[in-house]
């Protein structure tokens, strides 16, 4: 699958008065899952959007295996991409809509039954679609999405209406498909599913690309050199590490995260003044913490503390 690179190169697009994407670039390699995550209002969509063509760009270029979409001379062999699960004709049983995809690009019938049964859609299949939970049009969806075989596959907040059953289903097939040598661009608004799926993160705010790293770099540079500390005897604890030089946050009702100084020194510290305490070790930022600092200038949108709402 040496064509599975979606790029997206100084991409600028306005509506109206708007800027929706500021000149933004990154580059989503094949075999690994790239998560797209940003603000309400970051891009995103209208990224993924031009990447199908589905938008024109204003300038800039968006092009999947070296090419733009209107020059791919079979779309559904060479991308696949779930947007929007509801954009199904509701009379239409899910296989004939499958069927009538299929068919448009010489796909055999037995093509459909074998994603049919991919994403464990067999018995709902010549229902119409009109009666389908939100989870059964997202399968539908991802379905359509893997009809062609293709290397390069878009999902647009795919655990969206899904249990915790197709939640952990979903995790396994988008680490499935990374792993056969595709390259996968994932937005999501839930870090915790990114965090246990993704790879490679783009974060983008207000249009513009705020970060494209890999998780596990981005995690490690979040985390830092703080320590996590859990204790009964929070306040002693506190002024006492504090009196040492260390700098001591609460992150819980038993629990702190000290900085400057090392796990070792924190242990003696503790010990010698007879502090009692549960756990030293360091601590691990998770996905969301470093994700929210990436875009803490970034939101749309800001809540203030009386609930108001700024921009």
């Amino acid at each position: 699958m040496s064509d599975a690179t979606i790029e997206v190169q100084e991409l600028r697009k306005r509506f109206g008065g708007t800027v929706a994407v500021d000149g933004l670039s990154f580059t989503v390699e094949p075999g690994q899952v790239t998560g797209f995550v940003g603000p309400n209002g970051a891009g995103k969509s209208t990224t993924m959007r031009t990447v199908l063509g589905l938008d024109a760009p204003d300038e800039g270029r968006a092009l999947i295996g070296g090419r733009p979409y209107h020059a791919l001379r079979s779309p559904l062999l060479e991308v696949g991409a779930l947007l929007d699960a509801a954009a199904l004709h509701p009379s239409r049983r899910g296989r004939d809509h499958l069927l009538w995809l299929a068919h448009s690009h010489g796909l055999p019938p037995r093509r459909v039954d074998e994603v049919l049964e991919q994403v464990g859609m067999e018995t709902a299949a010549r229902r119409r679609a009109g009666g389908y939970s939100l989870g059964m049009r997202q399968r539908l969806g991802i379905a359509s999405a893997l009809l062609g075989d293709p290397p390069v596959l878009l999902f647009d907040e795919p655990v969206n209406g899904l249990d915790p059953e197709g939640i952990q289903w979903i995790r396994g097939l988008l680490r499935h498909l990374a792993a056969e040598g595709r390259a996968v661009l994932v937005s999501s608004h839930l870090m915790s599913e990114l965090e246990d799926t993704a790879d490679h993160l783009v974060v983008i705010g207000r249009g513009r690309l705020i970060a494209d790293t890999a998780v596990a770099d981005l995690l490690a540079a979040a985390s830092g050199d703080r320590v996590a500390l859990r204790t009964g005897s929070r306040t002693e604890a506190m002024e006492l590490l504090a009196r040492e030089g260390g700098t001591v946050a609460v992150t819980g009702r038993d629990t702190l995260t000290v900085t400057g100084l090392p796990a070792e020194r924190i242990v003696e510290l503790l010990a010698a003044a007879r502090v009692p305490f549960a756990e030293v070790g360091l601590h691990r930022a998770t996905l969301e913490e470093a994700y929210m600092e990436l875009t803490r200038d970034a939101a749309e949108f800001v809540a203030l503390p009386d609930g108001e709402v700024t921009r």
